[in-house]
């Protein structure tokens, strides 16, 4: 069935959304544009957040944060299958259909926020969302060596992005943010989504990651901000890169930073003295 949904009218929103009614999860999906500022596209179907789910081990004692909730399509799939969900949403329009959507998850609490302006609990918490895409890094660089209880993130994000996380595949462009969150956390790509997976359809390629907590920390926790330094340093200024004893990791001067795993990083900071 074809809902029209009629909301305030909000610039650069359409006030008039094209919904349609899933039995199943009981949602609305709205085919919502996103101001030009939040950048973010949202997934159509919960039919496909449960398939996602499928590779994210919550329980049912959980608690997640859903971050760009938009109209609820993660929230009401994941409330079904944790203890509670915080869903962090921004738009005034878009808050009150997120409201409609999970009226009946009384274990969903509705957080009208910025995302970088949320304060994280220190008990363990995990987030599952589909970010804005120019929110993904100062949302992924917030988990290092941050005093939270963040035990892993489950994000939709450009696919360029996701592959630069990825720290130890040989041969693969790494990033400066893959190699400093990678000391604590281990990233892999879960899925490919298509484009017409979203509404509306995003220019580039996405994919779903999973960012894991690592038992122990590559760097022992007192030394982080300096391995942080380090890196970002060396990223910036190749030519320190080139001072650091690259022997050890059998490479060369001239190498650069993004060509190096992030093993080779770690035991080029364990191997120099000047951090």
């Amino acid at each position: 069935m074809t809902t029209l949904i009629v909301l305030p009218a909000l610039v650069g929103v359409s006030s008039i959304l094209t919904a349609e009614s899933d039995e199943k999860h009981d949602i609305i999906h709205t085919r919502m544009k996103r101001r030009h500022e939040y950048s973010q596209n949202f997934l159509r179907s919960p039919a496909l957040v449960e398939q996602l789910l499928k590779k994210v081990p919550l329980t049912n004692e959980a608690t997640v944060y859903d971050l760009g909730a938009g109209s609820g399509v993660i929230t009401s799939v994941v409330a079904k299958k944790v203890k509670k969900v915080i869903a962090v949403e921004q738009e005034p329009a878009t808050i009150e259909l997120l409201k409609r959507n999970v009226a009946s998850l009384p274990n969903v609490e509705i957080k009208a926020a910025d995302i970088l302006t949320v304060k994280f609990p220190k008990t363990p918490y995990t987030i599952v969302a589909n970010i804005p895409f120019h929110l993904s890094s100062p949302i992924v660089r917030a988990f290092s060596n941050t005093p939270t209880g963040l035990e892993a993130a489950y994000l939709i994000v450009q696919k360029q992005f996701g592959q630069k996380l990825v720290a130890n595949e040989p041969g693969r462009f790494t990033s400066q943010l893959g190699m400093i969150i990678g000391i604590e956390y281990s990233v892999k790509i879960l899925k490919s989504l298509r484009k017409t997976d979203f509404w509306p359809h995003p220019a580039v390629d996405t994919v779903f990651i999973g960012i894991t907590k690592r038992p122990t920390p590559l760097v022992k926790p007192e030394r982080i901000p300096a391995y942080i330094r380090f890196t970002e340093e060396c990223f910036s200024d190749p030519k320190k890169l080139a001072r650091m004893p690259l022997h050890i990791i059998g490479a060369t001067p001239g190498l650069s930073p993004s060509r190096l795993t992030l093993d080779q990083w770690v035991l080029l900071f364990h191997s120099q003295t000047r951090y």
